[in-house]
């Protein structure tokens, strides 16, 4: 099992960092380039939603990424110790629909199999699971 972690201030600016981090782990498993450019926009995504809503646009917090690959699944464990979203808002909308804004949530939901919300005593823990099992099948 290889793990990493990076740890960086809720800035705009970092989010780039944090891209190339998970890029350069993600390099290492059998995804396609699509699957692994929708992982690195998704865990964006999540990031600035972070930023966004729970820290409130404020840049001096702390979001720390920890990425886990293992044999039939890589793993990213996104923490935040900022305002916790009622999981009813956490829904997004449909992408048919017409308007500004609401996709993010769409976008995490498709690039990865399995996105869940653990709500701690402060701020939230994002878990997102890409399954590699039925990578490995399609080769």
């Amino acid at each position: 099992m290889k793990k990493q972690k990076i740890e960086f201030s809720s800035h705009t600016g970092n989010l780039a960092l944090m891209r190339n981090f998970v890029r350069e782990f993600l390099d290492a498993y059998p995804l396609s380039d699509k699957e692994r450019t929708l992982m690195v926009l998704g865990v964006d995504e999540a990031c600035t939603n972070v930023i966004r809503y729970a820290y409130q646009l404020r840049d001096d917090q702390l979001i720390a990424l920890s990425i886990e690959g293992m044999r039939k699944c890589v793993r990213m464990r996104l923490r935040d110790y900022g305002e916790q979203a009622a999981e009813s808002e956490m829904r997004g909308r449909s992408p048919e629909t017409v308007e500004p804004g609401g996709l993010g949530l769409y976008l995490i939901r498709n690039a990865f199999d399995r996105v869940d919300y653990i709500l701690k005593r402060r701020g939230t823990e994002l878990v997102l699971t890409k399954n590699l099992e039925r990578l490995d099948e399609a080769a």
